[in-house]
């Protein structure tokens, strides 16, 4: 039995382990590709080009419309010549092309401010997308900590099963001898099992953390991943003196993403107000086509024969005398008119100007001025809300990176006093002088002792990447 659990342990450790060689991922790596590829971030890239759009839909708005029309019909009965106007009766086909445009003249500048405002919300988009990146940034930092505070873990756990194991070798040698009871042992293989239900919690929380950190990078669960584990006091911290909570806040209040958004949107929601009020007056506006139309029954004149037949006989003094016209009869020739001519004919041109006055709109045009101002209001105060908690947060954060400091400086003493304890003790069971059981306790203080000193390790440095994080500009990595 006291084979088989080493045994367990190192093929366990050995199926967490990825054996082929692959890239590592260092703190950096992870954060970059995270901000990149995050799913999360790129719905938020998503939502800034649909605010892109927007503003380039509203800045063509202001330019002359243009529309081109054509259509073609079966007519019959009475109805109007489309191209002479006249009224007929005949069966036809007819066909239409027309050219239209149109252009504001003056709209009390109610376009111009709905650009600005849709370039606002544009630039409140990409702070959002700084956001979500800034965010996403800080939870995989989070995560990439948590990886390497349990394979700290892990490698605890390692040396405790190892000086276990070794402890239960020598006690087991004493028994056989006879110079120790058999309980002795049977403590130790208990405690053997004991420090193996630790190992594994440990190993099983590394590939819990590799995981949650592959959801976050947007890599699928079943590829192989492993990280680089620097030691955790080589990752950069600004000294806590040059993090004062006041001075974070006022660089926050410039730099953060959040601050900005709510800036923009502000700003945005202004202009809105401005443009709901121009569209309450009067708008000038110019427009002009140009059109023709087809008659597949038009005719033209293709031919013209003078014809002198004579309208009667006088009799003047007992004479017949053939009387004429004045001018020859006419006998024309007719065809349908080309396709090509009738568009020349019947080419048309229209242009004018538009006064488009709002007079009852069901109040409609008020109440979107209204509502646009009381807009204004709602994003100031969610502004006052936000940059409230960003005060509150940051001295949060600082004094939570204050006691984090204390108690791994206090973790560390402790760690030191109980390894002297428990060489003192080790010494004192080699010769007898200590049973098992209190060599198993002191054993357990300073597993515990260095579990939490670890744990504390990687709090103080988490909680210092939180406050620098505050600052807005980007994690130290």
């Amino acid at each position: 039995m006291n084979f088989k659990l080493p045994v367990l342990l190192a093929v366990f450790y050995i199926l967490s382990t990825p054996v082929e060689a692959q890239k590592k991922w260092d703190l950096k790596s992870v954060v970059e590709y995270a901000m990149q590829n995050n799913l999360g971030v790129r719905q938020m890239e998503v939502q800034s080009l649909i605010a892109n759009e927007n503003y380039k839909q509203s800045k063509a708005s202001v330019l002359p419309g243009l529309n081109f029309s054509t259509g073609g019909s079966l007519n019959s009965g009475s109805n109007q010549d489309p191209t002479s106007f006249g009224r007929i009766t005949q069966t036809y086909v007819a066909g239409n092309f027309q050219l239209q445009s149109s252009a504001d003249i003056f709209n009390f500048f109610s376009k111009r401010n709905s650009v600005l405002a849709n370039e606002w919300e544009l630039k409140a988009a990409r702070a959002s997308v700084d956001k979500s990146k800034n965010d996403i940034a800080l939870t995989a930092a989070n995560v990439f900590l948590q990886i390497l505070l349990a394979m700290e873990q892990v490698k605890i756990t390692e040396v405790q099963i190892k000086q276990t194991t070794d402890q239960l070798a020598t006690t087991t040698k004493m028994v056989e001898a006879g110079t120790l009871p058999e309980l002795n042992a049977s403590q130790l293989q208990a405690q053997l099992a004991s420090d193996s239900v630790s190992y594994f919690t440990a190993v099983g929380n590394v590939i819990q953390s590799k995981l949650l950190l592959k959801s976050y990078l947007n890599i699928d669960a079943a590829d192989s991943f492993d990280i680089e584990a620097p030691p955790v006091t080589s990752i950069p911290l600004d000294p806590i003196a040059d993090l004062q909570p006041e001075y974070v806040y006022r660089l926050a209040l410039k730099n953060q993403p959040q601050q900005k958004y709510n800036e923009y949107k502000l700003y945005a929601a202004q202009k809105f107000v401005k443009a709901a009020h121009g569209a309450m007056f009067p708008t000038l506006s110019a427009f002009g086509s140009l059109g023709t139309g087809y008659n597949n029954q038009a005719m033209e004149i293709t031919g013209v024969t003078p014809i002198m037949a004579p309208l009667g006989v006088v009799d003047v003094g007992g004479v017949s005398y053939n009387v004429f016209p004045s001018t020859p009869f006419n006998n024309y020739s007719y065809s349908k008119t080309p396709f090509g001519s009738q568009l020349s004919d019947n080419f048309r041109q229209t242009i004018g100007l538009n006064l488009s006055v709002p007079l009852l709109n069901g109040r409609s045009l008020k109440t979107s001025y209204l509502r646009s101002r009381l807009n204004i209001k709602s994003l100031e105060l969610n502004k006052l809300a936000d940059d409230q908690k960003l005060k509150q947060d940051i001295y949060e954060a600082y004094n939570a990176a204050l006691i984090s400091l204390e108690k791994y400086n206090a973790s560390k003493k402790n760690v030191e006093i109980n390894e002297k304890t428990y060489n003192f003790a080790t010494k004192r069971f080699d010769v007898g002088m200590l049973n098992t059981f209190d060599l198993i306790t002191t054993q357990n203080n300073l597993l515990r002792a260095k579990l939490e000193s670890t744990i504390n390790l990687f709090d103080y440095v988490f909680k210092m990447k939180v406050l620098e994080f505050y600052k807005g500009e980007g994690l130290k990595l």
